[in-house]
């Protein structure tokens, strides 16, 4: 026998996502997720009972069945249901608020059987998601940026509908100046605590304004808990309560469209997750996640709650603890359960006055609007064809909401999709994206133009090296060895091809080309210190809207940094001047960059020049493109 055969093998690691904590800190960390999670919980079965006049009992009994169901939705994202079901990771499931505004659009058009229309259409959204996560992958060229930032952008908007009812205290005419100073005071108290509070208690701003909010209300006699003393002390929701589910086709249609957002969001949800506790993501990985959301989602039917996702306000806590153990989402999943069968902790959320909900709601939707607006960013905004899809969903969304009797003029089959500014705008950002990019063959925006004419990315790849400079000259000064060796590269399949062709051949070019592009292009204090007229025969470029002329200590502190620069580096000092740059700030990025290496520096000032060039091409796409021009320019060109 060998001697390394007697020698024992060590035990494989334990990853830290399978790692459990002692009892004490599993609990700590625990109730941790659940005060992050909480507001945005709870608010869901409040507005949706708001919005269809549930008395309030029916919504004592919705916010326990809302919180008995995350915490077994998260133990089945978390710990998982054999070996298909469930991420396993420290994610924590709850209600997603992107099926607030259809949810209430069903739940208004179905009249006297509202809350078992709303069920049988979570019910069935669940098994579609449960039988599509497999075959997600195929169908997510569909659901771009575009269309999810849209979707959103439109779901927040429409959802701001909703708070204000509440904020105004559903004030027929002008609102009470009581409710008004609960409403911007709650949003005040969310503001403050935002601004002054990082970490963990930043993320409980909301939950904060909630309860001083509702605290001030209790002490001034604008609310009571005498809800509290006469629910029960112990209850459990039971399947089917609000009885047999009734299931609408049109209304299963609205919130499948919810459900595919939902599988989208996800997704990304699982990615950044796996990022943070460092756990590869796979394929498999964000179908088990997914079909989590749909098992989840049926339960939530059966069990009178909400479509179910994954909470990314708990995927910021992860990154913001670093505590990465899934047992702790299964601690928190047991908090939820307990709360769940509460029904006085139910009555005391409750009692919350629709001025302060409003107020809080304001701010929770306005951050959905705005999560969509962050996923459009992601897409090329310059596009006229994403500009159509995201103003013409938005502008129907909010003829809607604006205008709910619009609906009305519709077939009653058809009604459904235009009851809600959600619906509708959902709908058009899903059809116009298949009829821009994925219907018939494709138009192509204009790139450049020669002599008035408009020249496309295909008649780009066609043309010879001289005619494809000659397109592309505005986005360089004299040196055109950039463009030259960007034409080798051709054919580009979109504009992006194009930008990073450019870029590697700035990047990879011998020094000797290099240093003569970068001595090129004019030192900062020669630009910044030039007249109107000199300065635009020296840079193309888009300028600053935060530069007004430089004061005396400003223009001499400019002039010795470059100079300095020109000392250290042999090189103008060269930077790249965004519309939001200040003469401050220009002044300090050089002061840093004088510590830099000469090799660092190399880089740091290529990188400049590119940026530079993908300023001017910007231009160069608008200028081609007559309709994208008038925004582009409207917005942030400097007059």
């Amino acid at each position: 026998m060998s001697d390394t055969a007697a020698v024992p093998h060590s035990p494989r690691p334990t990853h830290p996502v399978d790692s459990v904590p002692p009892a004490p800190k599993l609990a700590a960390l625990g109730l941790q997720h659940v005060l992050a999670f909480y507001a945005g919980a709870v608010i869901v079965p409040l507005l949706i009972a708001g919005s269809l006049g549930l008395d309030e009992a029916t919504t004592i009994h919705l916010i326990n069945a809302d919180l008995l169901t995350c915490g077994l939705a998260t133990l089945i994202q978390s710990v998982g249901v054999g070996k298909h079901i469930g991420v396993r990771l420290p994610i924590i499931q709850g209600v997603t608020t992107t099926a607030v505004s259809p949810i209430i659009a069903i739940g208004l058009s179905a009249e006297d059987q509202a809350l078992p229309t709303i069920y049988g259409a979570i019910i069935a959204s669940g098994i579609f998601t449960f039988l599509a996560a497999p075959v997600f992958g195929r169908v997510l060229k569909y659901f771009p940026p575009i269309v999810t930032g849209t979707v959103l952008l439109v779901m927040g908007t429409s959802l701001l509908a909703v708070s204000a009812n509440d904020f105004v205290n559903y004030a027929e005419a002008t609102p009470t100046a009581r409710d008004l100073a609960y409403g911007f005071g709650t949003l005040a108290i969310i503001i403050v605590v935002q601004r002054f509070f990082r970490g963990f208690l930043g993320t409980l701003s909301v939950l904060l304004g909630l309860v001083i909010g509702t605290g001030v209300a209790l002490v001034l006699g604008d609310t009571s808990f005498d809800g509290v003393s006469e629910a029960d002390a112990i209850g459990m929701t039971t399947p089917f309560y609000f009885g047999a589910p009734r299931f609408d086709v049109m209304a299963i249609l609205s919130l499948i469209i919810v459900m595919i957002i939902t599988m989208v969001e996800t997704t990304g949800d699982v990615f950044a997750t796996g990022e943070i506790v460092k756990k590869r993501i796979k394929r498999d990985d964000v179908v088990r996640a997914i079909r989590a959301d749909g098992l989840s989602t049926m339960l939530g039917g059966v069990m009178n709650s909400f479509p179910y996702t994954c909470f990314a306000q708990n995927v910021g806590l992860v990154r913001l603890t670093g505590v990465k153990s899934r047992w702790v989402a299964a601690s928190a999943a047991g908090f939820m359960i307990i709360l769940g069968l509460l029904p006085k902790a139910a009555a005391i959320v409750a009692a919350i006055p629709s001025p302060v909900l409003g107020g809080a709601s304001l701010a929770l939707f306005a951050n959905v609007a705005w999560a969509g607006l962050q996923t459009i960013a992601k897409e090329n905004i310059a596009d006229g064809r994403n500009a159509a899809i995201v103003t013409t969903a938005l502008g129907l969304a909010m003829l809607v909401t604006f205008k709910p009797d619009v609906a009305a003029a519709f077939p009653e089959w058809a009604q459904i999709f235009v009851s809600s500014g959600m619906s509708i705008g959902a709908i058009t950002a899903i059809l116009l994206n298949l009829l821009f990019f994925h219907v018939g063959t494709q138009s192509e925006d204009d790139v450049s133009r020669i002599d008035g004419a408009g020249v496309s990315l295909s008649e780009l790849n066609a043309m010879d090296r001289a005619g494809f400079v000659a397109a592309l000259r505005p986005l360089f000064n004299n040196e055109t060895w950039p463009l030259e060796a960007a034409w080798e590269s051709r054919p580009f399949a979109d504009v992006s091809q194009l930008r990073e062709a450019i870029q590697v051949a700035v990047l990879t070019a011998p020094a000797e080309q290099r240093r003569a592009l970068i001595h090129d292009y004019p030192a900062m204090d020669e630009l910044l210190l030039a007249d109107v007229d000199t300065a635009a025969t020296i840079s193309a470029d888009r300028g600053s809207l935060a530069l007004d002329d430089l004061d005396d200590v400003q223009t001499e502190q400019l002039v010795d940094v470059a100079r300095a620069y020109r000392e250290r580096f042999d090189m103008p000092f060269v930077a790249y001047l965004d519309t939001n740059d200040s003469a401050d700030r220009v002044i300090d990025a050089g002061v840093r960059r004088l510590s830099n290496s000469d090799e660092l520096e190399q880089r740091v000032i290529l990188s400049e020049i590119i940026e530079i060039a993908n300023d001017r091409f910007d231009i160069l796409l608008a200028d081609a493109n007559p309709v994208r021009a008038y925004w582009d320019r409207k917005f942030t060109e400097v007059e």
